[in-house]
């Protein structure tokens, strides 16, 4: 009988053929035999082998794969199938690195590819970016990075076969996996091969983004991150955009992921036409619940996850994020046409009128269309479609008047009531 695990009250039980799994790796490693590599170099030769191709491009994103794994192995407490899933998905990201790379130096036309008044969805976690982002996804005039081509980037997507490509069932076969692993899963966060994707896994080609921080703990590596100069990722940012609409183009680009806040200064120095959409809503609230999300996604990939240390390590990390973008927002001064606000009590139950004022305030046309596949859309996607989301982790670290003074800038600037605990 395989020993359990303790893990959080709250977190569903580890599978036992997931057990049996790390405790065989626990078992080999104890008698000598090497637990699955994440060595920079042979992660590069295994991207290298299954590509035939050996040009990276930009060698900067050297610096966040040794970064990276120098915490992965000092600081995540990985599992044997942590291990296995963080080496899949770092050959994965350098293998798109390598094909992308490929396609630019074969089709320089690629870099004529025009990125005009992008629109940017960015706001706190859990504040509503994903529903708004999904609601204008049903808008065939905006082009969003899908899931499944992000997560699969070649071929190029083509518009031909965009809704039909096979990469589609191959990411959703993934995703059911995912499921598995953390029953619940979906409750918490939507997931969808064919629902757009977050710009942190755009970044993350460049293996420099907040999106690992989400799924393990690596310090050592986040402060390397922040200390960045963000202008060269999204530059990067921009080159994969060019790359995901040369063959599978849209009248504009609409974006989202809460990673801006920390940096929307660089954004617009990238994008100086960039229209912004921030969601708003109750600090407090939002920890907890990102809290929750953060533990089940450690939870995958490492047996040592402590939810109050997750609450305090995110509670001042987001608290500087929105530092950040309130003075990014006060330097730019951008004019009222660019910036839309949104707060989250006022979206839930509202989503399309939201929507129409959005419109309003870029200058966009809303087509009776377009509405009525976002009507439909929410009658299919009830936010309890997959269960409801319950927030049991991060209580107990955190101090509600503390917080409260932590986060009061942002509250008092953007008037938010707080919510019921």
């Amino acid at each position: 009988m395989l020993p359990r695990v303790p893990r959080p009250p709250g977190l569903p039980p580890k599978p036992l053929a997931l057990r049996a799994l790390d405790g065989a790796g626990a078992a080999l490693r104890a008698v000598g035999v090497a637990a699955p590599s994440l060595a920079p170099e042979r992660l590069m030769a295994a991207a290298r082998r299954r590509t035939g191709l050996d040009d990276f491009g930009d060698a900067s994103f050297r610096e966040g794969l040794e970064r990276l794994v120098d915490s992965l192995e000092r600081e995540a407490a990985l599992t044997t199938l942590g291990r296995l899933v963080a080496r899949s998905d770092l050959v994965r990201l350098l293998e798109g690195r390598l094909r992308m790379e490929h396609e630019w130096a074969a089709h320089p036309e690629i870099a004529r590819g025009e990125i005009r008044a992008p629109i940017f969805v960015l706001g706190l976690p859990r504040t509503g970016t994903t529903i708004l982002q999904e609601l204008l996804a049903q808008d065939p005039a905006n082009r969003m990075p899908m899931t499944w081509e992000v997560m699969h980037p070649w071929p190029p997507p083509a518009r031909a076969s965009f809704e039909t490509d096979p990469r589609i069932a191959r990411v959703e076969r993934h995703l059911a996996g995912v499921e598995r692993l953390i029953p619940g899963f979906h409750a918490v966060h939507r997931m969808g091969a064919a629902l757009p994707q977050e710009c942190v896994a755009i970044t993350a080609y460049e293996l420099a983004s907040l999106l690992f921080s989400t799924t393990h703990r690596v310090p050592g590596y986040q402060a390397w991150l922040e200390s960045l100069d963000h202008r060269r990722l999204y530059a990067a940012h921009r080159r994969w955009l060019q790359y995901f609409q040369w063959r599978a183009p849209g009248e504009r680009w609409v974006l989202k992921s809460p990673g801006h806040l920390w940096t929307l200064d660089a954004l617009l120095a990238v994008y100086p036409d960039a229209r912004i959409v921030q969601t708003h809503r109750d600090p407090l609230r939002v920890v907890r619940s990102l809290v929750s999300l953060c533990t089940l996604l450690r939870s995958m990939a490492s047996d040592d996850v402590d939810p109050d240390a997750i609450a305090r390590e995110w509670a001042p990390r987001l608290a500087a994020g929105l530092v950040a973008s309130m003075r990014a927002r006060d330097a730019a001064r951008l004019s009222g046409d660019r910036v839309f606000d949104v707060a989250f009590c006022d979206f839930v139950g509202r989503e399309i009128d939201t929507v129409r004022r959005l419109y309003e305030r870029f200058g966009l046309a809303l087509s009776a269309d377009a509405e009525a596949r976002m009507r439909r859309y929410l009658a299919a996607n009830p936010p309890d479609k997959h269960g409801a989301h319950r927030y049991q982790f991060g209580r107990a670290a955190l101090d509600p008047a503390t917080e409260r003074r932590r986060f009061a800038s942002y509250v008092d600037r953007y008037e938010i009531a707080p919510e019921p605990e």
